[in-house]
């Protein structure tokens, strides 16, 4: 007989394997059966489509105006140049950095391979991958743009944001290779519908396979936090009915899409709630720790798209939204 529960048991074991280099397996267990595939599914999901990682967005090649030119000494015309880009994988040493150019310049004779674009800003972690056969007469002088993205891109979208002069390319921002999962079934005292779930995530070397995870999880409780913020909203207005400006002022921060640095210096601060960003001026942002003016300018781009200016509240409702919110920390307190 079936025993009654009160709440799905939680799994309490995790165990890593490391296959090979940027290569691991995990098993998670004991899930209720049916929870397995519930987590496993869309984690997998967010490593192939949601994990950033650094692809080259455009290349300019001094002396060649398109894609289909070629370089004097270089064997491989651009186009086929351009294809073998697309097999080296870049790890960018400042994982702050959104953007850089990186300049290259080589002269003929010589093969080069991924390993001959390493320098002071990125490591190529397929340093093997063949790029071009230069001859003595070669002079080849070129430019990337390495931005850092998700899923995939292609050139067509990313034309009119280039310099003057750079062909765009494809971008493969995806640095997860694999992600794998299977279900097995175990034995827990004296029930056998118990799972496991076995992870498997292969990267190219940009990030570390647990890293990957580690962001596709930070990923999946963004996306879910606007129910929690919801519900927050709705408890804390004792059922009362909101208005649409009641609902943002009384959103989370979670729910704004900021970077993680922007978040975590917000959250150091003591800063929870949309309208307790909308309520200080430019001078006290400023004023918070660690806060730099990329964040600033993130920060505002994200409280504009809300469409709610308050510089015409009075400092009477001013007042009575800090109660608000305040009030709301301090039940969750």
């Amino acid at each position: 007989m079936k025993r009654i529960k009160r709440a799905p048991s939680v799994p309490k074991h995790i165990e890593v394997q490391k296959i090979k280099e940027n290569h691991v397996r995990l098993n998670v267990y004991p899930y209720e059966s049916g929870y397995g595939i519930s987590i496993a599914h869309p984690l997998r999901r967010l490593l192939l489509a949601s994990t950033s990682g650094y692809a080259p967005v455009g290349i300019k090649i001094d002396g060649v105006l398109h894609e289909f030119d070629s370089v004097r000494g270089m064997l491989q015309d651009v186009a086929e140049f351009i294809i073998n880009l697309k097999g080296i994988r870049f790890r960018v040493k400042n994982p702050e950095v959104e953007s850089l150019t990186l300049e290259y310049h080589f002269t003929g004779p010589k093969e080069i391979t991924g390993a001959d674009l390493h320098n002071e800003e990125v490591e190529i972690v397929t340093p093997d991958t063949f790029l071009a056969s230069l001859n003595e007469d070669a002079d080849l002088h070129f430019w990337l743009i390495l931005k850092r993205g998700i899923g995939y891109v292609p050139s067509e979208e990313l034309r009119e944001e280039l310099p003057e002069g750079y062909i765009p390319l494809d971008a493969f921002f995806t640095p997860v290779k694999r992600a794998t999962y299977t279900i097995e079934n175990i034995l827990v005292e004296d029930d056998p519908n118990y799972e496991k779930v076995i992870f498997d995530i292969e990267t190219d070397g940009q990030v570390e396979p647990l890293e990957a995870l580690k962001e596709a999880y930070g990923v999946f409780m963004d996306q879910i936090a606007i129910f929690n913020s919801e519900l927050n909203v709705v408890e804390s207005g004792a059922n009362a009915a909101l208005s649409n400006e009641d609902r943002i002022l009384l959103r989370k921060i979670d729910t704004l899409d900021l970077s993680a640095r922007s978040y975590n210096c917000l959250e150091k601060a003591g800063i929870e709630y949309v309208g307790e960003l909308l309520l200080m001026d430019r001078k006290e942002l400023k004023n918070i720790k660690n806060l730099g003016k990329k964040s600033l300018d993130e920060i505002d781009e994200k409280l504009a798209e809300l469409g709610v200016d308050l510089s015409s509240m009075d400092e009477e409702k001013r007042r009575a939204l800090l109660e608000k919110i305040n009030s709301i920390k301090g039940n969750q307190g």
